[in-house]
């Protein structure tokens, strides 16, 4: 398939649901994502976007490293978890000790405790480097 090189625009329309600027789609779009089973001895990323790897720090404490850095510290973290194959759900929170940095975010899931989750779904958005 032949190349026609780069697509320049600031306005994307519709035929039927209108117009939208290209600073939304850029912006507002996801930077990396990743479901994996924070409750599994190797933690195994089931899908990803811009996720290179995970870690498992602990209970319910795990770490997402991006492919491509953010570009400073002031991204947004989101994600839930699930308790024990469709059990209660389960907020995520940044691990206030290493937190989030360009490289990587750290983050646990808990009910009132950190606890393992067998579904953890996080996504981070924010400027790429």
């Amino acid at each position: 398939m032949p190349s026609f090189g780069t697509l320049k625009a600031d306005t994307l329309t519709h035929s039927t649901a209108g117009s939208l600027a290209t600073n939304f789609v850029v912006e507002g779009s996801a930077k990396a994502w990743a479901n994996f089973d924070g409750d599994a001895s190797d933690i195994p990323i089931r899908d990803s976007f811009n996720v290179s790897g995970n870690t498992d720090n602990g209970t319910g404490d795990y770490t997402i490293t991006f492919s491509t850095s953010m570009a400073n510290v002031g991204y947004c973290i989101a994600g839930a978890g699930e308790a024990g194959g469709g059990g209660s759900p389960m907020c995520l929170a940044v691990n206030d000790t290493d937190g989030l940095l360009t490289g990587s975010a750290r983050m646990y899931t808990k009910t009132a405790s950190p606890a393992d989750s067998n579904v953890v779904s996080v996504m981070a958005q924010g400027n790429l480097a």
